[in-house]
C-alpha cells in the first residue's frame, strides 16, 4: 500500500463512521448533507481502503470499437487480423497502443486496461444494454425497433437510489442525447427502481452548439427572483386545495415539482453547462470532429445536417463532463454516437474511418478530459471508464471492415485510483478469446460500485419490493489495492 493510501486508512481510524454519528451536525460544523455525504465517504473508505471515490464518468463509444486497432494490436498475428494499422510506444515501458492514438499513448501511466471483457449479446441493443446495466436484457439478444420498457436501472440510476438519503440536486446526468437509431436503447434510466432515477438528460443545440438541461432552462426573460415569485405563487394554490394535500399522487407530483424548481433555480448547473466560461484554448484542446458535415451523414433516421452538428461536438461532450463533476455532479455518461452509420459500428472501411473520423477526436478529447482532471486534482476522486458495447471481429470482411464481437474486447479505466499502466486480463493471440482472467460486464458493475463504497451484494428493490443485488460480478480489486 502506498504512503498516501497508508495514511488515509489511518485517517478513517481516527475518524470512523461510528465517530462521524457521535459528533453529530454541530460539532463538525456541517449541514445536514453535508454529515451523510461524510458518512458515506467513511464507509466507501472502511469498504475499500482507498481514499473515497467522488464521481464516474462513463465515456461510450456506441457501435463497438475495435479491440485490435486501439489498445490490443496483434502485431504478430497474420494480416487479416493484425490490419493496417501499427503499435507505438506509450509512457509505460513494454505497453503498446495504435499509431492513431499518440496523445493517449503520453498518458498510460494514468491508464489502466482490461483486455479480457466479453458477453453473449452480438446486437447493439441488447450488448448495450448489458454494457451499461451489467445484466443481459431480459428479452435476449435482440434488436428492437418498437419501444419496450427498460427493466434493470443503468449504473447512475443504482447509485442515485443508494445514495438517495443524499438529497443531491443532480445525482445522474447524461448527455448530449438519448442515443439509438430509430429507439431508446431501454439501458439509459432508472428502470424497475422508477422514473424518478432517471438521469438529468443534457442536450445539446445542433445550430449554436450551446448545452442545456432540457425543459430546466430559464424561459427567455425569466430571472431567478421572478421563478421565486412564481414558485411561491404556486405554493398559495396548492395550500388551498386540502383534498390535494390529502392525495398520495399530488404528494408525489409535489416531490417532483419541488425538483423541477430546486434546478431551475441551480446557477451551479447553468454554469457548468456555459462552455463559454473556458477559455478558446481549453475548448481546442478537446477537440472538434472536424469531419464534413453532409445530409445524411449521421445515418439512419432523423436530419443528417443535424446529426452532423451534434458529432462535431463529441470532443466538448467530455469538456462538459468534467466541468460536471466540478459541480458535484457523481455520475455522468457521455454517449459518444447517437445513431447507426457514422459512429464505431465499421463494417465497411474499418481502417479509414478509424484514422480520419473516429480515432483522431477519441484520442483528443479523452486524453484531455484524463490530463485535466489530473491537472485539477480530480483524478485521484474520479474514475472514468471508457467502452463500447462489444469489440470487432479478429478477421477483416469483405469488406475491409470488422464485424459485431463480443466474445472478447478492451475496457480502460483511469483515475479512481487505479494502478496506472496495469492491464487485467488477456486475449489469446488472435484478439478473439479471453486467454487469462475473464471479465464481465457484471465484474465492471462491481467495480463501479465497491469503488463508491458500495458491496456488489447490496440490494435495490424494484417498484414491487422485489430485491436484487446491486450487481452479480466480482470487483476488479487488484486494478486498485
Amino acid at each position: 500500500m502506498s504512503q498516501s493510501r497508508h495514511n488515509y486508512s489511518n485517517a478513517v481510524d481516527e475518524i470512523s463512521r461510528r465517530s462521524v454519528l457521535r459528533m453529530g451536525v454541530g460539532g463538525l460544523g456541517l449541514s445536514l448533507t453535508g454529515l451523510l455525504q461524510a458518512r458515506a465517504s467513511a464507509r466507501a473508505a472502511e469498504i475499500t481502503g482507498l481514499p473515497p471515490l467522488k464521481a464516474c464518468v462513463i465515456v461510450f463509444y456506441y457501435g463497438g470499437p475495435s479491440h485490435l486497432d486501439t489498445y490490443d494490436l496483434k502485431p504478430d498475428a497474420p494480416a487479416e487480423v493484425r490490419g493496417e494499422f501499427k503499435p507505438i510506444s506509450t509512457s509505460v515501458p513494454g505497453l503498446f497502443v495504435c499509431e492513431h492514438l499518440p496523445k493517449m499513448a503520453r498518458c498510460m501511466h494514468k491508464v489502466a486496461l482490461v483486455r479480457s471483457m466479453h458477453h453473449r449479446n452480438r446486437l447493439h441493443d441488447s450488448a448495450s444494454t448489458e454494457a451499461l446495466t451489467g445484466r443481459q436484457a431480459p428479452t435476449g439478444d435482440r434488436e428492437e425497433f418498437a419501444p419496450i420498457k427498460q427493466v434493470f436501472p443503468s449504473y447512475g440510476a443504482s447509485l442515485s437510489y443508494l445514495r438517495r438519503e443524499l438529497q443531491l440536486d443532480v445525482p445522474h446526468a447524461a448527455l448530449p442525447f438519448v442515443f439509438h437509431n430509430v429507439i431508446d436503447v431501454p439501458c439509459q434510466g432508472g428502470g424497475f427502481l422508477g422514473s424518478t432515477y432517471d438521469p438529468l438528460q443534457i442536450n445539446v443545440n445542433p445550430e449554436n452548439r450551446v448545452y442545456s438541461a432540457g425543459a430546466l432552462a430559464l424561459p427567455t426573460g425569466q430571472s431567478g427572483k421572478s421563478l421565486q415569485d412564481r414558485r411561491r405563487l404556486l405554493t398559495s394554490l396548492q395550500e388551498q386545495s386540502i383534498a390535494a394535500a390529502q392525495s398520495l399522487s399530488m404528494g408525489r407530483w409535489q416531490l417532483s415539482t419541488d425538483k423541477a424548481f430546486q434546478l431551475l433555480g441551480s446557477e451551479s448547473l447553468r454554469e457548468a453547462l456555459d462552455l463559454s466560461r473556458e477559455s478558446p484554448q481549453t475548448r481546442e484542446r478537446y477537440g472538434f470532429d472536424k469531419a464534413p458535415v453532409a445530409v445524411g451523414s449521421g445515418g439512419g433516421g432523423g436530419n443528417g445536417a443535424e446529426m452532423g452538428f451534434a458529432r462535431q461536438m463529441r470532443g466538448q461532450n467530455l469538456l462538459v463532463a468534467r466541468r460536471l463533476v466540478e459541480a458535484g455532479i457523481p455520475f455522468v455518461n457521455v454517449f459518444d454516437f447517437r445513431q447507426q452509420g457514422q459512429n464505431w459500428d465499421a463494417h465497411h472501411q474499418n481502417f479509414s474511418q478509424h484514422k480520419n473520423h473516429l480515432l483522431p477526436v477519441a484520442d483528443q478529447s479523452l486524453s484531455a478530459l484524463i490530463e485535466d482532471l489530473d491537472a485539477r486534482g480530480l483524478l485521484d476522486t474520479t474514475l472514468v471508464v471508457a467502452m463500447g458495447e462489444f469489440g470487432r471481429t479478429p478477421t477483416i470482411n469483405q469488406n475491409g471492415g470488422r464485424d459485431h464481437w463480443p466474445d472478447c474486447y478492451s475496457v480502460l479505466l483511469a483515475g479512481g485510483g487505479v494502478h496506472g499502466g496495469a492491464i487485467f486480463g488477456a486475449s489469446d493471440r488472435t484478439g478473439a478469446y479471453p486467454d487469462k482472467d475473464p471479465v464481465t460486464p457484471a465484474d465492471l458493475a462491481a467495480t463501479i460500485f465497491w469503488r463508491f463504497g458500495i458491496d456488489p451484494s447490496s440490494e435495490i428493490h424494484d417498484l414491487t419490493g422485489r430485491p436484487w443485488r446491486v450487481a452479480d460480478g466480482q470487483p476488479l480489486r487488484s486494478l486498485f489495492v
